[in-house]
């Protein structure tokens, strides 16, 4: 295997006999014949809705921290492959990371992929609740077909930026499938503590997996709680309706063998940010969508019309006991863009008064390493007049930290707009405040970058933010491995993209506008 999409990828060069996330070699020699079959059929077929719909599906379940379901994934390359018209196909695809011998096209291949990953996260939960946009499966076709043939870095390049702005549609869909659905999310105070009765923890991101099994446990005795990303669900005026939508337990995806091991009742993965199951939890946790597990039970896609049936998981927790707890006190969220203009009036004072002087953007993702406690510490240390734009699981390194109120304004210091795909309304709210400031350049805006990546869908963030025009963006704790030196050098000569460093250093910058 040879794998360096995640930010932990080993030694900051690539996994190579077992993947850091905990995929076996199998399964990323699994995930490079679907990849491979999946630009087969862009290269041989026209993009149709039920094509596209397949695709995107595909390319979601090799995200990182989804699937480790060998199986799983052969069956799926296996469908892919029935769908390649072979009399069209010229040559096989490229397998694997390797195969492209320039290290500067590969990097920008690579990118690219992972930038469709993203984007195809987003369109998937979109179409979950019947949202799509054709235009976004054009071009993943077109740019998966880009990756099979011999090219130059100038050729990559605008492709990889109009994946920019493919993401932007993928976001802009999924924000309205979502609003449109449950309601535009308002603020909301969540829970930290538990209750007396069995439990049921929901993780990820699906907001029509969280509604059909909220309806279908209404009546079963038992409470659900959200954790990591599905925080989220609380902000949504349809779902924190379900009086047993009791709060949120733990934080963020990587502490989950711990935080699922005391949770003590069912638990639900909807999508990625899976880490390998420990036996203390084996018997009580599910899959369902893009994520499966060797042993686990998955529950099926929704037929036609239909529900899931999410039965299994219910009869589970009501044997389980109830959550042992891990924490108390409350979190407050759901500053999404409509929520944020409904403020304007009092944000725009307060920037102009002089109460505001910059805001941070430091959404993204959490991970493991030690040197992320950077953006706590940073947290920490900004000044008091400066507030915290976040979405995204990077939000459990500072959101729990007391960092209090904009004196005078009842505005908190951390703005949360829920989950990563939300980065969307953190570039809205950015937009609205160029035009009240009527700028030229949303780069003079008193704001700052200082990003937290993980896995793909931040790569189609990051791509969403630089199409955008947003410069000088700081990303961190690493630059991804996939970049290489030229293209690193390429994307500071354009955008200003620099690494984190360490909190003071970075703060002073900030204070300089940089």
């Amino acid at each position: 295997m040879f794998c360096f999409q995640c930010q932990e990828t080993v030694g900051g060069k690539g996994c190579e006999r077992v993947g850091v996330c905990g995929k076996s070699g199998a399964v990323a020699d699994a995930q490079d014949r679907l990849i491979a079959a999946l630009k087969e059929i862009a290269i041989t077929r026209e993009p149709t809705l039920e094509l596209g719909r397949f695709v995107v599906k595909a390319l979601f379940t090799t995200i990182t921290n989804a699937n480790f379901n060998e199986a799983a994934i052969n069956a799926l390359t296996a469908e892919a492959n029935a769908l390649v018209d072979r009399d069209k196909l010229p040559s096989p695809a490229p397998l694997g990371v390797l195969a492209e011998q320039n290290e500067d096209v590969r990097s920008l291949k690579e990118l690219l992929i992972y930038g469709l990953k993203g984007v195809s996260a987003y369109a998937e939960h979109a179409l979950a609740l019947g949202y799509e946009d054709e235009s976004i499966y054009a071009f993943v076709f077109k740019a998966l077909a880009s990756t099979t043939r011999e090219t130059t870095v100038d050729a990559m390049l605008p492709l990889v930026l109009e994946c920019g702005d493919v993401a932007i549609a993928a976001m802009a869909t999924l924000d309205k499938a979502n609003t449109e659905t449950y309601g535009a999310p308002e603020i909301t105070k969540v829970k930290l503590g538990v209750g007396s009765r069995p439990g049921i923890l929901l993780s990820g991101h699906d907001l029509r997996d969280f509604q059909e099994l909220l309806e279908q446990s209404r009546d079963a005795g038992v409470d659900v709680y959200t954790h990591s990303e599905g925080l989220a669900a609380h902000y949504y005026p349809q779902l924190k309706a379900y009086a047993h939508l009791y709060g949120n337990y733990g934080g963020a995806w990587h502490k989950q063998q711990q935080e699922f091991a005391s949770f003590n009742g069912a638990i639900l993965m909807t999508t990625n940010c899976l880490t390998p199951i420990k036996d203390e939890y084996r018997d009580r946790i599910f899959t369902t969508g893009p994520v499966s597990y060797p042993g686990v039970p998955h529950i099926a896609d929704r037929p036609v019309g239909g529900a899931k049936d999410f039965s299994a998981v219910i009869e589970r927790a009501k044997s389980c006991p109830p959550p042992t707890p891990l924490e108390d006190g409350e979190l407050i969220g759901g500053f999404a863009h409509d929520q944020v203009f409904s403020l304007a009036d009092a944000v725009i004072e307060a920037i102009k008064s002089g109460k505001i002087k910059r805001f941070v953007v430091m959404a993204g993702c959490d991970g493991r390493h030690k040197s992320r406690d950077y953006y706590a510490e940073l947290a920490k240390i900004l000044p008091k007049d400066w507030v915290i734009l976040t979405a995204g699981c990077a939000k459990y390194r500072y959101n729990k930290l007391s960092l209090g109120e904009i004196e005078g304004t009842g505005i908190p210091r951390v703005l949360d707009a829920g989950q990563c795909n939300d980065s969307y309304s953190l570039a809205l709210i950015a937009l609205k405040l160029k035009e009240v400031f009527a700028l030229d350049d949303i780069n003079d805006l008193p704001l700052s970058f200082a990003l937290g990546w993980y896995e793909q869908k931040a790569v189609a963030v990051l791509l969403a933010l630089l199409k955008l025009g947003f410069k000088n963006v700081r990303l961190g704790p690493t630059l991804p491995a996939f970049l290489s030196p030229n293209v690193i050098k390429v994307l500071v000569e354009k955008f200003n993209i620099m690494p984190t460093s360490d909190p003071e250093s970075d703060l002073k910058a900030m204070q300089a506008g940089l």
